[in-house]
């Protein structure tokens, strides 16, 4: 069936007529952050099953999101979607209802990959390598029908239930495309990015500075990049930290680590891998292949000895051991979680107005109250909202970054009060925030005592967390 006619079946797909005839929405209860927003409990009035609720602002993009997800969601490893309504919404902050896309899907009960892997006492290398079947075939699924998720990682493989055979299942396919050699985008996750879309990306920056690259073709990237990040779910499933990490922690890609990806150098640590078979790191050497054409395809995969070996693999991984210290591990996914989504190149092009010719509600209110913004200051105005806010998040970012992965060699306590003053100045109208630092000795400046980092950490999470279902739902 052509792309065509997929997406009209899709459009035909979507209900308008309202939701709540046929569901019960708790719109306090969040399941997750998608990176097109929260998730909600919904239930089906009929057979009160609980199910998930994704929301979306009707736009082109958001409507691909579906058709791609609905394209291959008949696959058992795919979070199955039930029904799509288009209703107006009005939240609470809103003064008028603005047109939602609502997406019923499959509940997900058993939480994410690397948080089943913490819970499992024993987890082997025979259930990693059960896993990561299951998940190259949804990735098989998607590839045969020609389309690149574009963002595999552990947030987006969720377990469906807590039993012991509980399926694996792929979700969120707010960064999927159709895959026709001309995938151009730097889209991506940094800890799971394939060396052909930093070389897309790096090409794409010269041509912004008016560089032409010398080559007569553009530098693509395809459906491989996909199997590069499976790659590296792999290493982190077996060892418990990913292949490319960098001692440095930024908002961008450091050099370091950018210079490992880019020539595929990792190693195996004889600490972690020494009872690890050689059958595992064959797959993960093949598939973190620096040249798209020399990488697994995702046939080659599903053929590949380590996932269909007749033998135990029973032995315990280091990662389940590492995952059990929840006091450091809980620290490094939180820290990791945030800098992916802040290092996360956005996908339209960023258009700057100058501060006189914006209809901005958050100006409109600094004029009220007499305030200035700084000078030079200027505010971006997409479709998806203001430049101000993506840059508050950011701030708050670096902060949970200093908290649980101090850089080397630097006063650790000036560092946090530098970021910390940096993200006050972005967030002095998070009341949650506010409220927050009053407990730990904050004096707008600087903490006048010792403070408790992961405290903090927490605290800033849930600023980040308010902040982004409330922009989300906008």
């Amino acid at each position: 069936m052509s792309t065509m006619s997929e997406d009209n079946n899709a459009d035909r797909f979507i209900k308008e007529s309202s939701i709540l005839d046929e569901y019960s929405i708790n719109w306090t209860q969040k399941l997750g952050a998608g990176i097109s927003g929260p998730v909600r409990v919904c239930v089906k009035k009929s057979t009160q099953e609980r199910l998930a609720l994704k929301i979306l602002i009707d736009r082109p993009k958001a409507r691909n999101e579906v058709r791609l997800h609905m394209m291959c969601a008949s696959h058992p490893n795919i979070v199955r979607i039930l029904e799509v309504y288009a209703n107006s919404v009005q939240f609470p902050h809103e003064s008028s209802p603005r047109a939602r896309l609502l997406i019923v899907m499959e509940m997900m009960e058993g939480g994410e990959l690397f948080h089943r892997i913490s819970q499992h006492r024993h987890f082997t290398e025979k259930m990693a390598s059960q896993v990561t079947k299951q998940i190259a075939q949804a990735l098989e699924h998607c590839h045969s029908l020609n389309i690149a998720h574009r963002d595999l990682k552990p947030e987006n493989l969720l377990f469906k239930d807590n039993s012991l055979d509980a399926p694996v299942k792929l979700c969120d396919f707010g960064f999927a495309k159709i895959d026709q050699g001309d995938l151009m985008t730097p889209q991506f996750t940094p800890y799971y990015v394939a060396p052909q879309v930093l070389e897309a990306q790096r090409r794409h920056q010269k041509e912004k500075s008016g560089i032409i690259p010398t080559s007569p073709t553009p530098y693509t990237y395809n459906k491989s990049c996909d199997l590069w990040s499976l790659g590296v779910i792999i290493y982190v499933m077996l060892c418990g930290y990913p292949p490319f990490y960098s001692k440095h922690h930024s908002r961008t890609i450091p050099k370091d680590m950018r210079k490992k990806i880019m020539t595929g150098s990792f190693d195996f640590p004889e600490d972690e891998w020494s009872q690890i078979s050689e059958m595992a790191k064959d797959i993960v050497r093949k598939l973190l292949k620096v040249k798209p054409e020399e990488r697994l395809t995702i046939e080659g995969v599903l053929a590949h000895p380590w996932l269909n070996c007749t033998e135990a693999l029973d032995n315990v991984l280091p990662s389940a051991q590492m995952m059990m210290d929840k006091a450091v591990v809980a620290g490094i996914q939180q820290a990791h979680a945030e800098q992916l989504a802040s290092m996360r190149i956005q996908d339209h092009n960023v258009s700057l107005k100058p501060l006189s010719s914006v209809n901005n509600p958050i100006l409109r209110k600094r004029k009220l109250l007499g305030t200035k913004p700084n000078d030079g200051f200027f505010i971006n105005d997409p479709e998806n909202g203001a430049e101000d806010s993506n840059v508050a998040l950011e701030k708050l970012r670096d902060v949970i970054a200093q908290c649980i992965l101090p850089q080397a060699g630097e006063n650790e306590d000036e560092k946090l009060n530098e970021v910390m003053y940096e993200a006050w100045r972005f967030n002095r109208d998070c009341k949650l925030l506010r409220d927050g630092l009053q407990g730990l000795s904050w004096d707008g400046r600087a903490f006048s005592d010792k403070v408790d980092r992961l405290k903090l950490a927490e605290i800033v999470k849930q600023a980040i967390e308010e902040k982004t279902n409330l922009e989300d739902s906008q």
